[in-house]
């Protein structure tokens, strides 16, 4: 297919002794008239190949049915009201709600669907202060981690004056007493060099009433810029808590002082040697889970009257397989959610650390949200499976039951299809697990349609979750698999340490080996086969794609990560370094880096499966540069028939608030395009 022509530049860029061409540096300016250009053509290419598409239309309206269910999220009480968002089915964004009880009348706090006319601003944090009279709610547009604080009162709706500017990933610390909160912001664009806009982040109190102007400085560290801070008020509004991080390393520091005080914050964990969550406080001793001395996660109890490590108590011990995936206290207990091969299991831990007891989840799944604060006598889950949409549970510590509270109907009949959770070799022969969701009683004729899905990276982990775009694959005759790659937190941080840096290549290894597993026990086979995954997903896909063109029959990167000498230099990217590594500054690193960097290393006259490289105009996590460049480079590569697409969504970053009404245009699609590309009707 005719795509347009791309100019190649002459930019060459010395590497530790290395040269590296770079034609397409040009494309890295968004902004240029010739970018632009160049992406309106290649959008165009792109619409006309997937209008084409027979199926397409059948998706949207199969999609849109089966999105079109009430959504809730877990309640949370604050000030003597439950506060939850709902969906209706259809709507672009969520709406906050309230009640003064679990059941009754609904109150409306806030409809983001008012923000804008297409749905493209979103509520994206909001907290209620103690007394529950007042809301601090962040909003961001068109998908921007950027994001802007406003207050408002509850009871009348009315809207405070102030609004709070150049604030990303920060949460908002109400002060018991009501006057206002704490969060956290970076330098005001312009008032440090362009490259430092995401550096000198601070800690600022915000009395709600008055102008940003007037806030007050709490904290800053200047001599290292790279430092993030995120402020935290302990459940008896005693003290202002700091969680102290440095990019995406899951290494974190930890500072406090009282709240009464003005003075310095008492630098309690200061050695970045572990993670260290803080999850409540009994007055001044104060609990953490925590990998110290446990890749798999334990329970610490810290006295800050007598902090020294000597006098450190654990309360609940590392287990020899399950790791922590997250641990709160609820009714002066520790509620714990386990891993145990990729799902969640959840067990109840006194104070003293004994355990009480296991709580029964419904089914093999995921708890995607967890709510209750230290004080309550009940916590609320959403619980997920791939079967299975987000359902609202409530557990209540003095029935001990576990309670459905908000079902999910949809319309489909799961009991048709199933989950199984299967174990393969990688290439060095570690055992890696994966879920395949199909229709029960699947031939193995290596002849099913499957979307192979992955991420490994980040600490971050996959478990079961519901989406409509695998439902939509399974009742076509797919199969839906995930391999839970090592670069996640399924074993621990062992497990993620095998998967960053220097071992990146192991990742890759065992994505490719879940695509021969599946070859080679007839799921499915290489014209059936496909792969998707985001973000560091797609830079996962990318990946293996240059690296084993012919396994697979079609790739999907979506916002990829692809250019691994520069991606540092674009926005957020600096906080990266610690799981990727530094090509810039780093000769070693420059040495794996290079080595599998899907940009350079994608070869001439290899004919490349068809490939629909996703991304978005206003991504300002990762900056569409990446799939343009990447877009570029493999249409001038290929040697092959195969189309290679690129599907730029104008008004939309990362994912962050996307609305539903291009969530749909976008799964569809990508649905559409392996439609078409494995010859499924």
């Amino acid at each position: 297919m005719d795509v347009p022509v791309t100019r190649r530049g002459t930019v060459i860029e010395d590497y530790h002794g290395t040269l590296v061409a770079d034609p397409y540096r040009w494309l890295e300016e968004a902004g240029s008239e010739e970018t632009q250009a160049w992406s309106e053509a290649q959008n165009a290419v792109t619409r006309a190949y997937l209008d084409a598409i027979p199926a397409l239309e059948r998706l949207k309206a199969r999609f849109t049915e089966l999105w079109d269910y009430p959504k809730y999220s877990a309640p949370r009480k604050e000030g003597g009201h439950y506060y939850f968002s709902k969906n209706t089915g259809l709507q672009n964004q969520s709406v906050l709600y309230r009640r003064a009880g679990l059941q009754g009348e609904s109150q409306l706090v806030l409809d983001p669907n008012t923000l804008s006319e297409d749905g493209t601003v979103a509520l994206t944090n909001l907290a209620v202060s103690k007394s529950g009279a007042l809301l601090a709610y962040s909003t961001s547009a068109s998908g921007s981690d950027r994001q802007e604080i406003k207050v408002r009162h509850v009871d009348s709706g009315r809207e405070y004056g102030e609004m709070i500017k150049w604030v990303k990933f920060t949460n908002i610390a109400w002060r018991h007493d009501n006057r206002g909160f704490y969060y956290s912001r970076f330098p005001e664009p312009g008032s440090v060099a362009e490259e430092d806009e995401n550096n000198f982040r601070r800690v600022y109190w915000h009395e709600a009433g008055t102008p940003q102007e007037k806030d007050q400085l709490v904290y800053e560290r200047p001599e290292e810029k790279e430092l993030g801070f995120d402020p935290i008020i302990t459940h008896d509004g005693q003290y202002l808590l700091l969680n102290v991080w440095h990019g995406t390393d899951p290494k974190n520091r930890f500072y406090y002082r009282e709240v009464a005080s003005n003075g310095d914050f008492i630098r309690l964990l200061d050695e970045a040697d572990a993670s260290y969550n803080f999850i409540g406080n009994n007055g001044s001793v104060f609990y953490f889970n925590t990998t110290q001395g446990a890749p798999r996660g334990r329970i610490i109890a810290i006295d800050t009257h007598q902090p020294e490590r000597a006098n450190w108590r654990e309360l609940v011990p590392e287990q020899e397989e399950d790791v922590i995936a997250f641990a709160l206290m609820v009714n002066q207990q520790f509620v714990v959610a386990y891993m145990h091969d990729a799902h969640h299991r959840i067990m109840l831990y006194q104070e003293d650390g004994s355990f009480e007891r296991e709580i029964e989840l419904p089914t093999l799944g995921s708890i995607i949200e967890i709510t209750g604060e230290q004080d309550d006598n009940e916590f609320f889950i959403s619980f997920t499976s791939y079967l299975q949409p987000p359902s609202i549970y409530r557990y209540d510590f003095a029935m001990e039951t576990l309670s459905l509270l908000h079902d999910a109907e949809i319309k489909f009949d799961a009991s048709q299809y199933e989950t199984q959770q299967v174990f393969y070799p990688s290439k060095d022969g570690t055992r890696i697990p994966m879920f395949l969701t199909h229709k029960k009683g699947l031939k193995l004729d290596g002849n099913n349609p499957t979307l192979l899905y992955g991420y490994g990276g980040f600490d971050i982990s996959l478990t079961p979750a519901f989406a409509i775009q695998p439902i939509v694959w399974i009742e076509n005759g797919g199969v839906y698999a995930v391999a839970n790659l090592r670069g996640g937190d399924e074993y621990g941080e062992a497990w993620h340490e095998a998967g960053m840096l220097e071992k990146k290549q192991n990742v890759f290894d065992d994505f490719i080996g879940a695509a021969e597993w599946l070859i080679a026990n007839k799921y499915s086979s290489t014209p059936r086969l496909a792969i998707h995954g985001g973000s560091n997903g797609g830079l996962l896909v990318g990946a293996c794609l240059v690296q084993r063109p012919e396994l697979y029959g079609a790739v999907v990167p979506a916002v990829p990560v692809i250019d691994m000498l520069r991606f540092h230099k674009f926005t957020v990217g600096s906080f990266w370094i610690p799981e990727y590594g530094d090509a810039e500054h780093n000769a070693e690193h420059f040495k794996f880096l290079h080595a599998y960097s899907p940009l350079h290393n994608v070869k001439e006259g290899v004919a490349y499966p068809p490939t629909l490289i996703m991304t978005a105009d206003t991504d300002d996590r990762v900056v569409p540069a990446h799939a343009k460049k990447f877009t570029a480079t493999l249409q001038r590569a290929q040697g092959g028939e195969a189309p290679i697409l690129l599907r730029l969504e104008m008004k939309a970053g990362h994912g962050l608030g996307k609305p539903t009404t291009k969530v749909i245009e976008e799964k569809c699609d990508m649905l559409a395009f392996l439609f078409e590309a494995l010859g499924m009707e």
